[in-house]
Order: C-alpha cells, then sequence, then structure tokens
C-alpha cells in the first residue's frame, strides 16, 4: 500500500513538472519571436513635388533609359544604414525592415518615371531602335547615414551617361542629401524616395542641357 501510493505521487509529480517544463519552454519560445519583418517601397508615384522646378524641355524627345546599376549590397532587399558618429565604415541591416524590391529595381523604376513626366519617352533597351541616345545610371551610394542616434539622413550618388550610337556624349554624377523626419526606417525610406525624385529633377535639367544633335 505505502509503495503504491508512493508511486502515485512520484507519478504526479513528474507529470507536473514536466507540464510546468514545458510551460516554461512555450514562453521562452514566444518571447524570443521577434516582430514581424516589414516591407518597405518609395510608395505612391505621383505627380512632382510641388517645391520642385518644373524641368525645362528636353533636348531628346526619347530616350533608352537602362535599369540602374551598382553595387552587390543594393542588389538584394535588405535595408541597411550607418552610424557616422560611431563606425561610418560599418554597414548595418535592419533586423526587422526590408525594401518590397532591391534599391536598384526601386531607383529605376522611379527613375524612369519622373523622366516620363519631364516629358522624354522612355524606352526600355529591348525596346531600343537605331539612332535613340541611352541614358546609363550607376548608384554608387544609397544609403541611410545617422549623425547621432535621433537624427538622421538619406544620401544618394547616381553616375548619369548618356550615349549616342555607341559614343559617349556626356556624364555628370547626382548627389542629393535629404534629412530624414524621423530616426528609423520609416523614415529612412520616405527621405530616399524623396532623395530619388530630387535626382531625376537633376537629371532632367541636366538632359535639357545636352546637345540634341
Amino acid at each position: 500500500m505505502t509503495h503504491s501510493l508512493t508511486y502515485s505521487l512520484t507519478h504526479s509529480l513528474s507529470l507536473r513538472l514536466a507540464a510546468i517544463a514545458s510551460a516554461a519552454l512555450i514562453a521562452g519560445c514566444a518571447s524570443s519571436k521577434g516582430p514581424n519583418q516589414t516591407s518597405y517601397d518609395f510608395g505612391p508615384i505621383g505627380a512632382p513635388a510641388a517645391t520642385q522646378p518644373a524641368p525645362a524641355a528636353s533636348a531628346f524627345p526619347a530616350l533608352v533609359v537602362a535599369d540602374v546599376t551598382g553595387p552587390a549590397m543594393l542588389d538584394n532587399q535588405r535595408m541597411f544604414y550607418r552610424l557616422l558618429y560611431a563606425d561610418a565604415q560599418q554597414s548595418r541591416p535592419y533586423a526587422y525592415n526590408q525594401w518590397s524590391a532591391t534599391p536598384l529595381q526601386l531607383l529605376s523604376q522611379r527613375l524612369k518615371t519622373r523622366i516620363a513626366q519631364g516629358g522624354v519617352k522612355v524606352l526600355s533597351t529591348t525596346d531600343a531602335s537605331g539612332g535613340v541616345p541611352l541614358l546609363r545610371l550607376e548608384a554608387d551610394e544609397f544609403s541611410q547615414n545617422f549623425d547621432s542616434a535621433t537624427q538622421s539622413s538619406a544620401t544618394i550618388t547616381l553616375r548619369a551617361s548618356v550615349f549616342r550610337s555607341h559614343r559617349l556624349l556626356d556624364q555628370r554624377t547626382f548627389a542629393r542629401t535629404l534629412p530624414a523626419a524621423s530616426a528609423d526606417a520609416p523614415g529612412g525610406a520616405r527621405a530616399l524616395a524623396a532623395a530619388s525624385d530630387a535626382v531625376a529633377a537633376d537629371i532632367l535639367a541636366w538632359l535639357a542641357t545636352l546637345p540634341a544633335q
């Protein structure tokens, strides 16, 4: 009788300990689970901002605009930032924020749209016809930089080259740095979108200065 009672108590205690351990394990898994991944893009492509000057008439009625090229880190969907006040040489990824497409794809879409809004017929490389000038764009920098823990800005640097009949007509580098409204991923995304629009306006103004022939 005593042996049966001892076995029953021991068995009951083992079950209780197992239940407690299981609950602790589940709680630990729940607490270690991070926030859901959030994706960002450049937002709706509406009309250019009213604060931007109207682009001058382009010398080119049509342009073949190639997709933006750039370093490997811009050819994936991770969102990177730099802490200039800590280590400017280190590029760090956001843990739970990413782009909906690669920065190179986002830049390509945005710049082509803005150039088309500027009155230029934008053709793809597959639709190119003889004699239509070609615009190549290379991204040298696309980053959110933190000057302090509470202040950041977005910088985009692009090198633009115009070719006609495989001959370089002109080349220029454009850079824009705009402050972010908030020192986080959403603020960086909005500032980078605004910087891309500003660079597009600069490119349109430059195209208007080039010779048509």
